[in-house]
């Protein structure tokens, strides 16, 4: 159970049915891998069997109104189970991995001040890492006016002219960038003439840091690449079924715009131009699974990197309960109840 009695705890610890999460209150369980694998059901089973509350780590989730097309799970789903950071940006903004590390950070702490256990789940691997990492971005200070005003240079056919301040200022972020990459080539800017301090000089600064969190990192993909690629396929079958295009219509007629970054997510771009042209859906719906399979090879590239990762190799027709068994079974060798 949640509870442990004090002989399980460790004989320095004297108060009585401490539960054990409060002695380790920086260590987050981290559910990962690509999509379509059940990172939400795993997370569920876990947060019922700790005493856990969820928290997203999908990039595209935190966008309310992005319901079907991103699986954001139902309320049978959740079966009671707290989730965080899901719905908590509108459409039209262009959310930050910055504010997701500090909105995250904050759902993380009030959950360990509540003694319950943060089970982070998700497939976007940057909001992992930067999570745990605790890495502090510099903030964007809108006030300034200085990103509006960058922008309007690379508008009005000045890209060039920003990569060349850029150069003078910080040659080693210039090298890396591409001299079109608008939009990091306006944040290493903005970022300069916001706090006198290159962006490089600001990624060194918060790598040499210790991370705030230490992450137990439990990784789900099947065993076969085809039967992952057939997941992927049959749930694209089921959003479509569920109402996607209807979902994305609905977006179109409430002013969001088509170049805003919710509306470039996997099966909401597609859509969109199909609905535009006011053609047959099926080629939008092809393309939406062969972009998700690309997308699920990336995530594989990214987490297969993380060392220190318990990999749960998925058969077509596993037994869920053996997914959870293995899960619980690693989480006790790490020290977690």
């Amino acid at each position: 159970g949640y509870y442990r009695p004090p002989t399980e705890v460790g004989p320095s610890h004297s108060i009585p049915f401490l539960p054990r999460v409060l002695l380790i209150p920086t260590h987050l369980i981290l559910i990962c891998g690509p999509t379509a694998t059940g990172k939400t059901r795993l997370g569920v089973a876990l947060a019922k069997a700790l005493g856990g509350e969820v928290v997203s780590a999908d990039s595209m989730q935190v966008y309310r109104d992005l319901v079907i097309g991103t699986a954001r799970p139902t309320q049978e789903e959740m079966a009671g189970v707290p989730h965080h950071m899901m719905g908590v940006a509108d459409p039209r903004e262009n959310y930050s991995v910055a504010r997701y590390v500090q909105e995250a950070t904050a759902c993380v702490e009030d959950i360990f001040r509540r003694g319950r256990q943060p089970i982070v789940v998700g497939g976007t691997g940057l909001y992992l890492d930067a999570l745990c990492q605790g890495r502090s971005f510099s903030d964007f200070r809108p006030e300034t006016g200085v990103r509006t005003r960058l922008q309007a240079q690379a508008a009005q056919g000045g890209l060039d002219a920003l990569w060349e301040q850029l150069r003078q200022v910080d040659p080693e972020t210039a090298a890396r960038l591409h001299p079109h990459d608008a939009k990091r080539i306006i944040r290493a800017l903005e970022v300069w003439y916001d706090t006198g301090q290159t962006i490089s000089q600001h990624n060194r600064q918060t790598q040499t840091q210790p991370p705030r969190y230490q992450g137990v990192t439990i990784a789900l993909t099947y065993r076969d690449r085809q039967d992952l690629y057939q997941r992927i396929d049959q749930r694209v079958d089921q959003m479509m079924a569920r109402g996607l295009a209807e979902e994305v219509r609905a977006l179109l007629a409430a002013g969001i715009p088509r170049t805003s970054t919710a509306m470039q997510a996997i099966g909401y771009k597609e859509l969109v131009r199909a609905l535009d042209a006011g053609g047959d859906l099926a080629p939008a719906v092809e393309e939406i699974k062969r972009r998700s399979r690309q997308y699920a090879k990336r995530q594989l590239t990214w987490f297969r990197r993380k060392e220190d990762t318990e990999w749960i190799l998925l058969d077509k027709m596993q037994d869920f309960s053996s997914v959870v068994q293995i899960s619980t079974d690693y989480l006790r060798e790490k020290g977690l109840p």
